[in-house]
């Protein structure tokens, strides 16, 4: 390591201690380094005054020697100077340090003349002043360089423009920037900081005070406050769904600032605060990934991702060509879907160096193109396979039983099998929670994809690695509820859920994707993985977040006069109330804590191979009835809910005996 990398690592353990401290034991070193200073200040001035080393003779000397740094930072302590945070303290901090030494100058003065000088000379009360200032000033500012990084450069504003009061919640280093450039180029006139944080309570950064969130009420009335801005990490979800519920009774609109990935980006400016949308709120609190995972089964090798112009599909991409692998194949049957990330990748790809980019090849086809799977696999010399393929949406599916199970089922049975004879190193199959207990044919078709790669892992016990990865929904996919309500709010409502209580998982793409990456590169064979999805979340809370946030009123039988209702239309064909994640109970965790590892039951090949050949026979029959038996004799858990009243009783309309399962 060198001179240079051990300094930078010795400045940020500094930097972490200090920032870790308490308040007072922070204050108690501002009080401690001020008094050596300012000593040592008034000594140097007294020395370059009688051109001698100092030292005072008399005790009446020695004590009014000691008063000037006393009184300065008692001066300092009564004006707060001491209550504002040291990497915030901004020119008006530096404004109130002048003033108080010159406050502080001018007591010691009147002190030392009205107790006979005693051979303090008039030359060193002056002395000390300007460099007892100047130090003073350039310790914070020198702390403040140590303590915060370094700030973004913002262009001016002129000081005549109408300005209107607003509240920041946040008052760490977020916070101050957007104080700093506020005052420089908007319109908006902070008049405080709210922050959770107790230490900061009755702090001043910037010159603005910082309040406790009880105080909101009041600081909203008497400042005229209408608009709050939110200056709190967007890695910090659950937070701001608690400030969100706090803020909720106040008549403010809440906005948001861009994320500092944009900032440093440039496309936009830190002071481009947009309003509050949902996807700000929902998902979790995002884990650092593992960097290792993320690369063990993509960095230098050819990805094939089905699906690829998908919601889901896409991301990966995204996330897979972080990781810098020799070729990344999209494969999707949907042309314009297929043209668009490919332009995407082809785009970022560029920004790679000279000999480090990916090939990048479109693939227009169906997963159900035996032919065109395996060539290609083969020209392409596939790695890895990541299938995201599917019909996803339930009632649709459900409308056209045949369909769907056509392309999730035998789509992925195809594929598999291709990866299998062909040597492909993995496959992971992308998942969801309807594939447990399954009350649609969706989640049946799902359930079933996975049931095939369970076979294949049984059968093979050196060769392809199949696994398949289960999780709940993602934010803004298409077909997202979030979408729905959007339009149905910018149409005037009404907004409509199915049932009150209905509950569902939410997790956002980008955090998906990359636990996807990361559980596959940890598979053996076999087991499903599935994604810790956090708490679920109240679709008909959702509707009155959603309605808050727009900036309106929800509109009942008790405020009639209200801008958006919602009606219960009663859940649909196959919906359940909430989903699941785990059939069994062979369940443990592994090196992510947001992933868990499940071994569940699953039919031998010889079993399956022989349902999917009776189900693909009633499929070309249509037969429905045919259909909804081999999926009941085949599905663990799987019910034919027939009605509404059925899926909110959860009762099942036929008993089948199911074939013998083994647990992998």
């Amino acid at each position: 390591m060198s001179q240079q990398e051990d300094d930078q690592t010795f400045t940020a353990a500094v930097r972490k201690w200090l920032l870790e401290l308490p308040r007072y034991y922070k204050r108690a070193i501002l009080v401690l380094t001020d008094t050596v200073m300012l000593s040592v200040i008034v000594w140097i001035a007294m020395s370059l005054r009688y051109q001698t080393y100092y030292w005072p003779d008399k005790i009446p000397e020695g004590l009014l020697f000691a008063a000037a740094p006393l009184i300065t930072v008692a001066t300092f302590a009564w004006f707060g100077l001491y209550r504002l945070v040291t990497r915030f303290i901004g020119y008006r901090g530096s404004v109130r340090i002048f003033a108080c030494v010159a406050l502080s100058v001018l007591i010691w003065a009147l002190v030392v003349f009205m107790t006979g000088q005693h051979g303090i000379p008039r030359t060193v009360i002056i002395t000390y002043g300007v460099f007892g200032a100047i130090m003073v000033t350039a310790s914070r500012q020198a702390a403040g360089l140590l303590l915060k990084s370094v700030g973004i450069r913002i262009p001016k504003l002129p000081l005549d423009i109408e300005r209107k009061p607003v509240l920041i919640y946040g008052a760490g280093q977020l916070g101050s920037e957007l104080l700093e450039a506020l005052r420089r180029v908007s319109d908006r006139e902070p008049v405080g900081f709210i922050d959770n944080a107790k230490d900061m309570w009755g702090q001043y950064v910037g010159g603005v005070k910082v309040y406790r969130p009880e105080k909101i009420g009041h600081v909203i009335e008497r400042a005229e406050v209408r608009e709050i801005l939110l200056a709190v990490p967007e890695t910090k979800r659950r937070e701001r769904r608690q400030i969100m519920s706090e803020l909720e009774n106040y008549p403010v609109a809440v906005k948001v600032m861009p994320s500092m990935e944009e900032i440093a980006t440039g496309k936009v400016g830190i002071t481009d605060v947009r309003p509050l949308e949902v996807e700000d709120l929902l998902g979790r609190d995002p884990v650092p990934p593992n960097l290792e995972l993320l690369a063990r089964s993509i960095r230098g090798k050819s990805i094939l991702v089905t699906g690829a112009g998908g919601s889901v599909g896409s991301e990966l991409v995204r996330q897979i060509l972080k990781q810098h692998p020799a070729r990344l194949v999209l494969f999707d049957i949907s042309e314009a879907a297929l043209y668009e990330i490919e332009m995407e990748m082809r785009e970022a790809v560029s920004e790679f160096p000279e000999g480090t980019r990916p090939d990048i090849v479109s693939v227009l086809g169906s997963v159900l193109d035996d032919l065109v799977v395996r060539d290609t696999i083969k020209r392409f010399s596939v790695e890895t396979i990541y299938h995201a393929a599917a019909y996803k949406h339930v009632p649709i599916v459900e409308q056209n039983a045949s369909v769907g199970l056509l392309n999730n089922t035998f789509g992925c049975a195809v594929i598999a099998e291709a990866a299998r004879d062909l040597g492909v190193e993995r496959f992971v199959l992308i998942s969801t929670d309807k594939a447990v207990n399954p009350t649609n044919v969706m989640g049946a078709s799902k359930r079933l994809a996975e049931l095939v790669l369970q076979a294949h892992a049984s059968e093979t016990e050196e060769g392809t690695v199949f696994t398949m990865v289960r999780f709940g929904n993602v934010l803004d996919s298409s077909g997202s509820v979030v979408r729905l309500f959007r339009k149905q709010i910018k149409a005037g409502g009404p907004i409509t859920v199915t049932h009150p209580e209905i509950i569902r998982y939410f997790m956002s793409i980008p955090e998906a994707a990359e636990l996807v990456i990361q559980a596959g590169a940890m598979a053996t064979g076999g087991e499903v993985f599935v994604l810790d999805m956090g708490d679920p979340i109240k679709i008909d809370d959702l509707a009155r977040l959603m309605i808050r946030l727009a900036g309106l009123d929800l509109k009942t039988e008790d405020t009639p006069y209200g801008d958006i209702e919602i009606t219960y239309t009663g859940l649909r064909p196959g919906e359940k109330l909430y989903e699941e994640l785990l059939l069994g109970a062979n369940t443990r965790g592994t090196e992510h804590p947001r992933i868990m590892r499940s071994d569940e039951p699953y039919l031998p090949g010889d079993d399956l191979w022989r349902e999917l050949d009776t189900l693909s026979d009633a499929m070309r029959r249509r037969d429905i009835e045919a259909i909804q038996g081999v999926l009941l004799q085949t599905v663990d858990g799987y019910r034919c809910v027939r009605d509404n009243e059925d899926a909110e009783a959860g009762s099942e309309k036929a008993v089948f005996t199911p074939i013998s399962r083994t647990v992998h």
